[in-house]
């Protein structure tokens, strides 16, 4: 069986983290529409669907400090790292990137665009991420911070079962 074209690994980084922004999005905004009004969804099992408004960092912690914009710009920095260092140069760690990257960047969009909860007003990047997923196990989130974390495990994984390429594409 002939193998396709190669696709460089930056590519699927940005393809991931494009993908993962569109559809981050996309569900923000369904969940804007759908749950507004303390409207709640029951799925299945604990999980349901609840519209809550994240100022703070990851899972709200440090709410009202505008750290949220700060962890995301490093998480973009980290990619970048691994872009150039080699670790993204298999197709784990270029997912593993792009799921990293996008959704640091689902949550910035958050940040720069949207007001605060409520429609409160908002400074420069001091919006708030909104947030629908709830176990009621776990704090609520979105699918950028899914992205976020899956991302890290498998960077972790990655990084220990296969050393960095050193010729990044």
């Amino acid at each position: 069986m002939a193998a396709g074209p190669r696709v460089p690994r930056a590519t699927q980084v940005a393809v991931i983290t494009v993908v993962l922004v569109v559809v981050d999005q996309a569900t923000k905004e369904l969940a804007l529409e759908r749950l507004s009004g303390g409207r709640i969804v029951d799925v299945i099992g604990s999980l349901r669907f609840a519209l809550t408004w994240n100022t703070g960092t990851a899972f709200s912690v440090g709410s009202g400090r505008n750290l949220g914009p700060l962890i995301a710009v490093l998480a973009l920095g980290v990619v970048a790292w691994l872009l150039w260092s080699g670790h993204s140069a298999t197709r784990i760690g270029a997912v593993a990137a792009g799921l990293v990257a996008g959704g640091a960047v689902g949550n910035l969009i958050d940040r720069a665009l949207r007001s605060g909860p409520a429609g409160a007003p908002a400074g420069f990047m001091g919006g708030a991420v909104v947030d629908f997923i709830d176990l009621q196990w776990w704090p609520v989130f979105n699918l950028a911070d899914a992205g976020i974390v899956v991302g890290a495990v498998l960077l972790v994984v990655v990084s220990l079962i296969s050393p960095p390429d050193p010729r990044p594409e």
